[in-house]
């Protein structure tokens, strides 16, 4: 089997692997057997004298608001607005097909989960930061690790260098970790619905990256866009 076959393979187990992670961490929250656990991280992260104040330093909880942020629905829209812009100046129609359906599809797959399971939001400690959905799979978790490693891997196309690929996906894969992180740290999710955002978003990533691995293979016009061999207006 050749690299492209088994990158294949790899990406083929990977999103299984995931699939059936999630499934599995969803049974466990639907039962409420991680209930226990969730409240005593967050207890963990506030003060014992006062449940509504984070441990840490008094700056920490506005930087996790200002990084918190970066995964929100209005930073992510501007994001890929962006992004979607030089794609239609340097005409890469296809690529931008791949970015708009992955943040549409996976912001529709989100809303979707969010109504099945509608756990309510964390009640043991005070918010920090206003919410309006649902609480499990976190949306902000799922998005920014649709979002962020979709455009990480679209950059990463960009380089021959292994070690500016990997930079990249590492960028990516830590931006969407620290996001996470302060979902918990805020009160406003559980750890299970960060991570089970993570799960969701990378497995709905690994799919879009099967779905382009295909139309690459199909479109011709889509192998050169992937080399950069389009012509700018």
């Amino acid at each position: 089997m050749g690299a492209d076959g088994i990158g294949l393979l790899a990406t083929l187990l990977a999103l299984v692997t995931v699939v059936l992670g999630f499934i599995a961490l969803s049974d466990e929250v639907r039962e409420k057997e991680t209930q226990h656990v969730d409240e005593r991280v967050l207890l963990s992260l506030r003060r014992p004298d006062n449940p509504g104040e984070p441990v840490g330093p008094l700056w920490l909880a506005e930087a996790a608001r200002d990084v918190t942020a970066l995964g929100s629905v209005s930073v992510l829209t501007l994001v890929v607005c962006a992004v979607s812009g030089f794609l239609l100046l340097v005409r890469r129609w296809r690529t931008l097909g791949l970015v708009v359906g992955s943040t549409v599809g996976g912001a529709l797959l989100n809303t979707l989960l969010k109504g099945l399971f509608a756990r309510p939001r964390p009640t043991v400690v005070p918010h920090l930061t206003s919410v309006l959905t649902e609480s499990f799979p976190s949306g902000h978790a799922m998005l920014s690790a649709i979002v962020y490693l979709t455009l990480g891997a679209l950059l990463a196309q960009l380089t021959e260098r292994r070690r500016l690929k990997a930079y990249l996906v590492a960028v990516a894969l830590l931006l969407t970790m620290f996001i996470g992180v302060t979902r918990v740290y805020l009160g406003v999710h559980y750890p299970t619905d960060v991570l089970g955002g993570w799960m969701a978003g990378l497995a709905w990533a690994l799919l879009t990256a099967l779905v382009a691995r295909a139309a690459k293979r199909r479109s011709p016009e889509l192998q050169e866009e992937a080399r950069g061999e389009t012509t700018p207006s």
